[in-house]
C-alpha cells in the first residue's frame, strides 16, 4: 500500500529537515514586512465607506493632511515597522525568550493600531479613538526603546511612525474637541 505522503516530503522528514528549513531565506523578511498591512487593508475597507459621508461631515482643522495622503503614508509606515520587526526577530534568533518582550510590545502596539479604525471610523467613537491612539503611542514608544537595545536600525525605522502617531493624536483630539457637541451616530 502506497503512503499518502509524497516521497520528497517523506525523504525530507527522514533527513530530519524541519519545515522551517524548507522556507526560503527571504520569506521571513517578506512575511514580517507584509504583516502590518493586513490590518491596514481591513481598516481601509472600513475607512473607505465612512469618509464620504460621516468623516466629511465632521469639523476638522485646516492643517489636517488631505485624505489622499493617508494611504501612502500608512503603507510606508507599515512597511518600515514590519521590516524593523523582522530585524529584531532575526537579531534575537527567532521567537524565543529573548524576543518575547520586544516582539510582544510590537504585537501589542500593532493590535492597538489596527483597533483605531474600527473605533474611530466604524463605531464613530472619536474620544475612544483618541484614547486608543494615546495607548498606541505609548506602546509604540516602548517598542522603539526596546528595539533600540536590540537593533538600532529597527528602532530608527519606527521614528517616522512615532512622528505620525503624534500628528494623528493631535488631529484626533481636535476633531473630538470640535465635534463633541454633535450627536455621534
Amino acid at each position: 500500500m502506497s503512503s499518502p505522503v509524497p516521497r520528497k516530503l517523506r525523504a525530507a522528514a527522514a533527513d530530519s529537515a524541519s519545515v522551517l528549513d524548507m522556507v526560503p531565506t527571504w520569506a521571513p523578511a517578506v512575511g514580517f514586512t507584509l504583516l502590518p498591512h493586513a490590518g491596514g487593508f481591513l481598516g481601509g475597507m472600513i475607512t473607505k465607506r465612512e469618509i464620504p459621508i460621516w468623516y466629511e461631515s465632521l469639523e476638522k482643522p485646516s492643517w489636517r493632511p488631505p485624505n489622499w495622503v493617508f494611504g501612502p503614508v500608512w503603507g510606508t509606515l507599515y512597511t518600515s515597522m514590519g521590516y524593523g520587526s523582522y530585524l529584531v526577530w532575526k537579531e534575537l534568533g527567532g521567537f524565543n525568550e529573548d524576543s518575547m518582550v520586544p516582539l510582544g510590545l510590537y504585537a501589542g502596539q500593532l493590535a492597538l493600531n489596527w483597533a483605531w479604525t474600527p473605533i474611530f471610523f466604524g463605531a464613530h467613537k472619536i474620544g475612544w479613538g483618541l484614547v486608543n491612539l494615546l495607548l498606541t503611542s505609548g506602546a509604540a514608544t516602548a517598542t522603539t526603546v526596546t528595539w533600540y537595545h536590540v537593533n538600532k536600525k529597527a528602532a530608527y525605522l519606527m521614528f517616522p511612525y512615532l512622528a505620525w502617531l503624534t500628528l494623528a493624536s493631535v488631529l484626533n483630539y481636535r476633531i473630538w474637541k470640535d465635534n463633541k457637541n454633535k450627536k455621534q451616530s
